[in-house]
């Protein structure tokens, strides 16, 4: 019996960039035994090397996840969709009710014209207008999912808004973090974000946070908060994040992207599910690319930032049906909205009956950051720099320069000479690397220097040996030997 088995974007380049697979099975095991039979690439981001599915991936049989059905002995039909869901690095009527003050403060002449299409809405009416007043809405980044919650917040008149940032502008931001324009360029992006959302609502409070949120930092910064938006672009902000806001039983408006694909949710709303819930441990660092490696459509963060203001305003004005309990997935290529169950666990270490979590712990080792680092160093001869190279090419050495990023990547820039195998389908192709006792060098280079890096082990890992990393990618070729390429 087929079943169709949807593939999110992060693991369809396993699947031949297949959105969906129809494949043959009874249960959810069969199925995916016969997917990864099919697609062999596929097999490690699914399941652990003791064979059982990894805790960063979840798996939903239409909108019900295995967990709380028979696992992976739950039974399907012909009539079913297996959905694989993982970590791209909560309705219920909740709302932040506690942290308002008593007297709701009065709207101004002017805040009433401004406002005058939510106060003739009955669901926000007068009083929810005062309740957005008195809010305080802490937007954790102010990038792409940060900067259309916040100008959304902002014109919607939440009163106050945090905003946790570090960064300054850069030209890739542009295409899609809205609340900046290229005179921004260069800027703080605290000081740029405050000035557009001062402009926006000049009656709005806006307190920089400029810093990056730690566990020394967190209940601090979160505990004057109602309403937490999570735009952080990295998975131990997310568990710190998350984490936080279950301490201090604050509402968590989630949202994270990726290519086309993005997800919203409501974490640490009452009786709701927390991140931890859905994703009780992270993938292994490098195993999910970042936007920065992956890449992300411009308008995605406009999509996912928006639903998170959405959800934020609902929280505070108590009105309709917030994701809390429901996980959204957006799929923007194919222009298709789902949502799918998301219950809360009764063992998580956090929001469970028997937390175990009670404190925030060091996100950074929880998600493996040190360690895979350790892992992943290459000693000092297996390394080598743009210059040595550039020397080695100019003097005509033996030397093969192999390149692991991806055709979109490589349209971008390149380095003369080089052979484009991408780091997914350097396994399956490694008889079209040169080998045998005259064979030359191999120097491996990607954009930054991580994915040559894994190249450069699984090479030597099947015999090859000498083969080395460039460090610094092709962003320390165009850096230091050839300017006149554009970085990206």
């Amino acid at each position: 019996m087929a079943v169709t088995v949807r593939i999110p974007t992060p693991l369809r380049p396993f699947t031949a960039q297949q959105a969906s697979v129809s494949v043959e099975g009874d249960t959810v095991a069969q199925v995916l035994e016969q997917l990864t039979t099919l697609h062999s690439d596929l097999r490690p981001h699914l399941f652990g090397a003791d064979g059982s599915l990894r805790s960063f991936v979840n798996v939903y049989v239409n909108d019900d996840d295995i967990r709380h059905l028979q696992q992976t002995g739950t039974r399907v039909t012909a009539s079913d969709t297996v959905s694989i869901v993982p970590s791209v690095a909560g309705g219920s009527g909740a709302t932040a009710e506690a942290a308002r003050p008593a007297a709701l403060p009065p709207l101004s002449p002017d805040e009433v014209s401004r406002y005058s299409r939510h106060l003739i809405m009955p669901e926000v009416g007068m009083d929810g207008q005062q309740k957005l007043k008195a809010a305080r809405v802490l937007c954790v980044g102010a990038g792409g999912l940060g900067s259309p919650a916040s100008l959304y917040l902002a014109a919607a008149g939440v009163g106050t808004i945090g905003l946790v940032d570090f960064d300054t502008v850069d030209r890739s931001n542009l295409q899609r973090q809205i609340l900046y324009s290229t005179a921004d360029v260069g800027r703080r992006k605290l000081d740029a974000a405050a000035e557009r959302l001062r402009g926006i609502n000049p009656d709005l409070r806006v307190i920089q946070h400029e810093t990056r949120l730690t566990s020394a930092n967190a209940l601090d910064i979160l505990k004057d908060y109602d309403v937490i938006v999570d735009g952080a672009d990295n998975f131990p902000t997310r568990y710190l994040v998350n984490d936080a806001c279950v301490l201090l039983g604050k509402p968590n408006a989630y949202g994270s992207i990726f290519r086309f694909d993005g997800q919203a949710s409501v974490f640490g709303a009452p009786g709701g599910p927390c991140y931890r819930c859905l994703y009780p441990e992270p993938p292994p660092p490098g195993l999910v690319p970042s936007c920065a490696e992956g890449g992300v459509l411009g308008v995605l963060p406009g999509l996912v930032g928006t639903i998170q203001a959405t959800e934020a305003i609902k929280l505070i004005i108590g009105a309709g049906q917030t994701l809390a309990g429901r996980l959204l997935l957006i799929d923007a290529l194919a222009m298709e909205f789902r949502t799918v169950k998301a219950r809360r666990d009764p063992a998580c270490p956090v929001c469970g009956d028997q937390p175990t979590v009670t404190t925030l712990i060091d996100y950074e080792q929880f998600c493996g950051i040190p360690q895979a680092a350790a892992q992943t160093a290459l000693p000092a001869e297996f390394e080598t720099t743009v210059e040595a190279l550039k020397r080695r090419l100019d003097r005509q050495d033996n030397v093969w320069l192999l390149d692991v990023r991806e055709p979109s990547e490589a349209a971008i820039c390149r380095i003369p000479g080089a052979t484009l195998i991408p780091l997914g389908d350097l396994s399956r192709r490694l008889s079209e690397l040169p080998t045998g006792p005259t064979a030359p060098d191999i120097v491996v280079h990607c954009k930054m220097g991580g994915r040559s890096a894994k190249a450069v082990q699984l090479l030597r890992a099947n015999g090859f040996t000498r083969v080395q990393n460039l460090t610094g990618g092709i962003l320390a070729w165009i850096d230091r030997i050839d300017p006149t390429q554009t970085k990206y």
